[in-house]
């Protein structure tokens, strides 16, 4: 799976991917992350790509032509094309499982006001954002972006099931970790972790998953299509700790 980045920060991107999952995927040749430094294309002898807005206004937008000629230079016109803005679709565990089906994406990142109009109705597939925010580039999203996709491929991470139960996975945030000591600061370890009944493990942690994700994500939960186990085990768990019982 090949990532390209077209950014005027480059060294941004190759020193933070190369460590950790992220680099170990790389020198494996799962995945490949090429940057390109939008500013090699510009026409400019200082290297500039921006100028100033058309009908005013503070700041500057990047200009279209470097952009495109980033773009062209990579041959992958088959290609996801992502911008990163806080006007895009925003980003989640769905998007990423989507993304993670394609050979090759490629991640704009945007500095100063943005860039150009034209450029991103000529190539970009998609407008993505991280969150409802704004960051003085693209790349810290861009590279969130990445790594939420790539982890997704087969063989980045050790094991399958290292991602199948984590938060967003099945819509539900993820249940609570413990490991050693069994006791910590006064705190135990719930008994059930220990009991060795995978069928009670299992049990616990969903229902878990689903109080953390209705006390601490009440937004997703309310998108969730229960089971009529679910339901139960929410209604008696909000009977026990709130006045709240309005669960359809």
């Amino acid at each position: 799976m090949n990532f390209y980045v077209l950014t005027l920060f480059t060294q941004m991107i190759d020193d933070c991917m190369k460590y950790s999952i992220m680099g170990r995927a790389q020198k494996e040749g799962i995945i490949n992350i090429k940057t390109v430094d939008m500013r090699d294309f510009s026409n400019d002898k200082h290297r500039h790509v921006d100028d100033y807005p058309y009908g005013g206004g503070a700041g500057m937008v990047m200009k279209p032509k470097p952009v495109y000629d980033a773009f062209k230079s990579l041959n992958a016109e088959k290609a996801r094309v992502i911008y990163m803005t806080p006007q895009g679709k925003p980003f989640n565990q769905k998007t990423a499982k989507e993304l993670s089906k394609e050979n090759d994406i490629v991640i704009i990142c945007g500095h100063y006001e943005g860039i150009d109009e034209r450029v991103i109705e000529e190539i970009v597939t998609d407008e993505i954002s991280v969150g409802d925010f704004v960051l003085t580039g693209g790349e810290i999203a861009a590279m969130a972006v990445i790594d939420a996709v790539a982890r997704l491929k087969q063989g980045v991470l050790g094991k399958e099931e290292s991602f199948m139960d984590e938060s967003f996975s099945e819509g539900l945030l993820e249940y609570p970790q413990y490991t050693r000591p069994p006791e910590f600061m006064g705190r135990a370890v719930p008994p059930v972790l220990l009991s060795g009944d995978h069928a009670k493990v299992d049990k616990w942690r969903h229902e878990q998953s689903l109080i953390r994700t209705y006390n601490k994500r009440p937004d997703i939960f309310e998108s969730i299509e229960l089971s009529k186990d679910d339901r139960d085990f929410i209604k008696k768990y909000i009977t026990e700790n709130s006045t709240d019982t309005n669960i359809d």
